[in-house]
């Protein structure tokens, strides 16, 4: 009877020394590199009178496998994907043209992913002068549902760069109507957010003007939110 408890004493005790490890680590956000955050990248490789190659770099992350690079052209919203186990990668974009990216880090033992920061860049191109990068709107995320405050509004965040450092002002366009047309307010370059009248039940929509000294502008798109 003893030898019997003494034997299943021992298997409890494998079964638990052998337990689950829990779920395997979890990849982490790459570290950006080159092109380098707001600024004009000169260094591509001229493939033709219309595009470079870039050669994007970032930092190895943690628990990573393979990384998946995306490069926006700002002027089209048309994205630029490609994966490497690699920690750089090379792709052909347009002179002259704004564009973001960012780097997607994954492990097939993983169902989780990591993103990295999103850099703005220009490529070089044959222009003297920069249109502002489009402006980013923060807050409220664009398809959220947000609660107005106690002077029934809701305040507008957003973040603008220039390769210039020359912005003069951002316009904020908004109202229930896609696309918005209402101007309400008109910000100086240290100004990035704005409080707006709401109310709950509604959906709206907004977007921000970027202007520089040079009379140059552009246009962060169309975000909404819904107010409760």
């Amino acid at each position: 009877m003893i030898r019997n408890i003494i034997g299943l004493s021992i298997a409890v005790l494998l079964v638990s020394c052998g337990g689950d490890d829990g779920p395997p680590p979890a990849p982490k956000g790459a570290a950006l590199v080159f092109p380098e955050e707001n600024s004009e990248c000169t260094t591509g490789t001229d493939i033709s009178e219309t595009s470079t190659q870039v050669t994007f770099r970032w930092i190895a992350s943690d628990n990573t496998e393979s990384y998946t690079l995306s490069v926006v052209n700002l002027d089209t919203n048309v994205p630029q994907n490609i994966s490497t186990t690699s920690t750089s990668a090379s792709l052909n974009i347009t002179k002259g043209t704004p564009y973001a990216w960012s780097v997607t880090s994954r492990n097939s033992a993983s169902d989780q992913v990591a993103s990295s920061a999103t850099w703005l860049f220009y490529n070089a191109g044959s222009q003297t002068t920069y249109t502002p990068f489009p402006a980013q709107l923060v807050n409220p995320l664009s398809g959220s549902t947000v609660q107005k405050d106690i002077a029934n509004e809701v305040l507008l965040e957003w973040s603008g760069a220039d390769v210039d450092n020359d912005i003069e002002s951002f316009e904020v366009l908004f109202s229930d109507t896609d696309p918005p047309t209402t101007s309400v307010g008109i910000t100086n370059a240290s100004t990035m957010e704005i409080p707006v009248g709401v109310e709950s039940g509604t959906v709206y929509y907004w977007r921000v003007i970027t202007t520089d000294l040079e009379g140059n502008t552009s246009d962060s798109g169309v975000f909404d939110f819904k107010v409760l």
